[in-house]
């Protein structure tokens, strides 16, 4: 059986969601009858791949502050759900960009038995709503094509702006865009290896990359891709809960 990780991303500073912590901490909105609700946004997305009996280690990216590091990040996902996981739970600290805390983490598992040779999974912690059918469209077309990731179709019509941001300088077709998603999968080795390369670039030209599949196509090749989910919503404002 092939050995798959998971990586949940939730080194962030969650910024743009205002007062009242980290977003990844916080509680998904109150259930119908009123009651607390039980699960935090990383709990929930920690529940979903948890739950997949494809996924063999996990390993939850958290800030390096202390008071939002990993004694608060094991607390959002609760006792119970870490000690009812049959898999190996890893934390390690992020860093000053999103690529960055994704390559702690890959460095972690690039020391685990069994790892290079399989498959890892990189999941923003602010998707709480991930389901497994979605993970398993992602790991299906992994192992076939050596990355994938889930998209959705744009609604409206995409318009690229000017220098400006006044004018329109380009009409873009929306037939040949998409909307990326996350759990992103790939390769082991590979992503590793275009990691590595990122880095080394980044430290002499200040380049930096939007998500793990664009330094995958950046270094290393097609990434393909699978329906996404309406559902899987990223959440990034307060309204969003």
């Amino acid at each position: 059986m092939m050995h798959i990780s998971a990586i949940i991303v939730a080194a962030g500073s969650s910024q743009r969601m205002g007062g009242g912590g980290k977003k990844e901490y916080r509680f998904l909105s109150s259930e119908a009858d009123g009651s607390k609700p039980s699960q935090t946004v990383l709990g929930a997305a920690f529940h979903t791949f948890a739950s997949s009996p494809r996924i063999s280690s996990i390993i939850i990216v958290h800030p390096v502050k202390a008071e939002i590091g990993e004694t608060a990040a094991r607390v959002a996902i609760g006792a119970h759900a870490l000690d009812g996981y049959q898999g190996e739970v890893f934390f390690v600290p992020g860093g000053e960009s999103r690529r960055i805390s994704v390559f702690h983490a890959l460095s972690l598992l690039d020391a685990l038995e069994g790892s290079r040779s399989g498959l890892v999974l990189i999941h923003d912690g602010a998707r709480p709503w991930v389901d497994n059918a979605l993970v398993n469209r992602v790991i299906d077309a992994a192992i076939e094509h050596g990355a994938a990731i889930p998209v959705l179709p744009l609604t409206e019509t995409p318009k690229e702006l000017d220098e400006t941001g006044i004018f329109v300088k380009q009409h873009l077709h929306r037939s040949r865009l998409a909307l990326a998603q996350t759990p992103q999968g790939f390769h082991f080795a590979p992503i590793l290896e275009a990691h590595r390369k990122a880095a080394e670039l980044s430290m002499k030209t200040n380049t930096e990359w939007t998500d793990d599949a664009e330094i995958y196509g950046a270094f290393l090749g097609k990434v393909a891709v699978v329906s996404g989910d309406i559902r899987n919503k990223k959440i990034t404002f307060s309204g969003d809960l």
